[in-house]
């Protein structure tokens, strides 16, 4: 807490959320904004997560707790993660008796879990968000001691007890995701502009049936498309060398301007890409991961989108070059209307709604402590 003018303004916050990068890269968004504020910004995530290598290139305070699994369904590891689980609200708690911090902002996955306990015992305002339409585990565990729950869907509300903590805002979105310069997207693939693109990322769970898949079509249809894969780790197929496709193992800051000069994507359906496909208005075709490599949101994810006009969809079992390449022609057909579908669709500036709401609720509980 800091004075300024003879105001009083809140400058601390503690970030948490990880296990994948879709419990990551909304915080990378709202951190931007809180950056830009000049608040002291500290982030607790698993000690070996994704989250730890994505934080501390942004030159934030990293502090990994112990974290374990929360799943539905039997495992050995249930006997002893409870143990983990113990220890890593010991540690949040004495990192939040450290920290001071006036807020906390939960992402959800594993490791949130101890540090929305670890807050709540302080009587620390806690800010959850959940992408997915449906509620994940550790979310749905941490909701009872949440101050005010943020969701993407105004579907996931009705799923919510205590409705009148729910916010709708979005996901947020990073500012520079959304001004990709399609000019430089085309010269970096070194296409053409005589035929259209499509971009194919698979994720790291399951991308090799998609490797593989997309492979099998290359001869039905760099007549027609330019393809731009994204592989992998280790996963660049060499001899695979046809004008017009593109391996790459990784995107990282082309990224933004490879989609936007791509007319068709092709990807997982992960609330996160979800949601940045349709504020980006790209036609796509979603593959979700099966329920026995998730908890079946994604699915769910892409059904939804499907119904609302915005997508089409394979499911894992279904998903053949033949399949592929149907889908790939509707869409050529019914892409004007999945992006008029996707306008309709307000997109909330997601950054600047819960960055306001977290200032209201510091506000709230200050004015609570005077009275």
């Amino acid at each position: 807490m800091t004075k300024k003018g003879g105001v009083v303004t809140f400058k601390k916050i503690i970030f948490t959320g990880g296990g994948s990068a879709g419990h990551v890269t909304p915080n990378l968004a709202l951190i931007e904004k809180f950056l830009q504020e000049k608040w002291e910004i500290n982030y607790i995530g698993s000690q070996t997560g994704i989250e730890k290598e994505l934080i501390t290139k942004l030159g934030i305070p990293y502090y990994g707790i112990a974290t374990g699994k929360l799943r539905r369904y039997f495992s050995w590891q249930n006997f002893f993660d409870p143990f983990k689980i113990i220890y890593g609200v010991i540690q949040a708690f004495i990192l939040c008796f450290k920290l001071k911090p006036e807020v906390i902002f939960s992402k959800g996955g594993f490791v949130s879990f101890p540090v929305v306990v670890a807050a709540w015992i302080y009587r620390i305002p806690i800010i959850i968000h959940e992408s997915d339409l449906t509620v994940g585990l550790a979310n749905k565990l941490s909701f009872p001691f949440a101050t005010k729950i943020c969701v993407t869907f105004p579907d996931t509300a009705l799923q919510v007890k205590n409705r009148e903590k729910v916010v709708i805002t979005g996901i947020p979105i990073r500012k520079d995701f959304l001004n990709g310069n399609a000019k430089l997207g085309r010269e970096i693939c070194g296409f053409t502009s005589d035929k259209k693109i499509i971009l194919v990322f698979g994720g790291s769970l399951g991308a090799d049936q998609i490797n593989q898949v997309v492979r099998q079509l290359l001869p039905d249809i760099l007549d027609s498309f330019q393809i731009v894969h994204v592989c992998g780790k280790g996963k660049v197929d060499a001899s695979c060398n046809y004008p017009g496709y593109k391996q790459c193992e990784y995107l990282h800051e082309e990224f933004t301007h490879i989609l936007a000069v791509s007319d068709l994507v092709i990807a997982r359906s992960g609330a996160n890409t979800v949601y940045e496909l349709i504020a980006l208005r790209k036609p796509n075709i979603l593959l979700p991961l099966g329920e026995s490599a998730s908890r079946g949101d994604q699915i769910l994810n892409a059904k939804y989108c499907v119904d609302k006009g915005f997508s089409q969809m394979i499911l894992q079992e279904q998903l053949t070059a033949k399949v592929l390449l149907e889908k790939i022609k509707v869409v050529e057909q019914s892409g004007d209307a999945m992006i008029a579908a996707m306008k309709k669709f307000e997109i909330l500036p997601a950054a600047e709604l819960i960055y306001g709401l977290i200032c209201l609720v510091i506000a709230s509980r200050r004015h609570e402590r005077i009275s």
